[in-house]
């Protein structure tokens, strides 16, 4: 193997993924247009939910417990309706997502010692927001009802009640969705990146014309194959360290694992995504078939990997052919370094899984190259 014609090779395939203005936005810009969105906007932390007061009772007791929701952080309380009518239409136009319904008992039953109903009115539309706003609403109510418990018996509240909860989440302590979704977005982003650069790479030259010129050539297929790989795996490299570095100085996200697992689990995936891009190119003939097929593999790749959905939540069957998918190991293991801290000792499993898979996808795919037209 001639290392100058390697060279003159790799040149060759950067110069050519930066000519292209559309590959130059997706190695460049891209990453940090994903990173942005995952880390601003894809969220499902629920804060300022739009509620509406109902108040019927009108009373400081009432009002205690009004004061509860809005100091809580997570209500938004725009405006106080007086009818049942009101509250219909809020809910219909979709103006509010919440409503907090105080029968005009309320003050009275408290006063007596008895059992008091407060109703929470919550749009169902998006049942993940609906299930988590009833989820706070409940632990208002019932904070307010161990304070009335203590005022009344002059014992902490949990002694009234009997009850003393405490929670406390592991790895991602502020349940803060963020630290969950960017880590992912590492994956996605190496995945993506060099899948496209490699699915056009062989394709380009026969599409462009210049496979004959380099035929005639005295570069071999090896040569030819890691000229064209190469830059990809590059990038995948680049590409994962600028992630990194945005989700830890940007959004604080720790890195609690090794770099060094981090970063030869990245090259096991590498060796999953080069494989099939350049399988993909060899089987296509122009590199719009080749876009087209390579989005054919990537978008089912994160819908069966656990980035947005969880695979437990899957159907069995489909739960099935999750192991084939490589994205999901790969996930497994950066969550792992990144909430976690786990090493090596943990993680062991999904790193030969994609040692395994990328040694089958990348022989399938050098074998089925051949330096030819065909």
């Amino acid at each position: 193997m001639a290392l100058e014609r390697l060279l003159c090779m790799i040149k060759k395939e950067f110069i050519q993924i930066f000519r292209n203005s559309k590959m130059r936005a997706i190695v460049l810009i891209m990453p940090l247009v994903q990173s942005m969105v995952f880390g601003y906007a894809v969220t499902t932390d629920v804060k300022q939910v739009t509620t509406a007061v109902y108040d019927q009772a009108r009373t400081p007791e009432s009002r205690d417990l009004v004061d509860r929701f809005i100091h809580s952080g997570y209500f938004s309380v725009k405006q106080t309706i007086h009818s049942d009518r009101e509250m219909d239409e809020l809910i219909d136009r979709g103006i509010v997502a919440a409503i907090i319904l105080i029968p005009p008992e309320f003050s009275g039953k408290l006063a007596s010692g008895t059992t008091v109903a407060v109703q929470i009115v919550v749009d169902g539309t998006d049942s993940n927001t609906a299930g988590v706003v009833l989820n706070y609403a409940g632990n208002i109510i019932r904070n307010d009802a161990i304070e009335i418990l203590r005022k009344r018996t002059d014992r902490p509240g949990w002694e009234a009640t009997g009850v003393h909860l405490q929670t406390r989440a592991w790895f991602n302590e502020n349940l803060t969705s963020r630290n969950f979704y960017v880590p992912g977005v590492i994956a996605s982003i190496v995945m993506l990146v060099t899948l496209l650069l490699t699915s056009m790479s062989v394709v380009r030259e026969k599409e462009m014309g210049t496979m004959e010129q380099i035929i005639v050539t005295p570069i071999t297929s090896a040569e030819f194959i890691i000229g064209k790989t190469m830059p990809s795996i590059i990038l995948g490299f680049v590409n994962m360290i600028f992630v990194t570095l945005i989700s830890v100085f940007w959004f604080d996200i720790p890195v609690r694992g090794s770099i060094v697992t981090l970063l030869v689990a990245n090259g096991f995936f590498l060796m999953t995504t080069i494989g099939a891009g350049l399988f993909i190119s060899t089987l296509s003939d122009t590199q719009q078939q080749a876009m087209m097929s390579a989005f054919f593999f990537y978008l089912p790749a994160v819908l069966l990997s656990g980035f947005m959905f969880p695979i437990a939540n899957m159907p069995d069957v489909v739960q099935a052919f999750t192991y084939f998918n490589p994205l999901r190991y790969f996930l497994i293991i950066i969550r792992g370094l990144f909430l976690k801290g786990v090493g090596v000792a943990i993680l062991w499993p999904q790193i030969l899984a994609l040692f395994i898979l990328g040694s089958l996808v990348l022989t399938l795919a050098v074998k089925r190259f051949h330096k030819n037209l065909a």
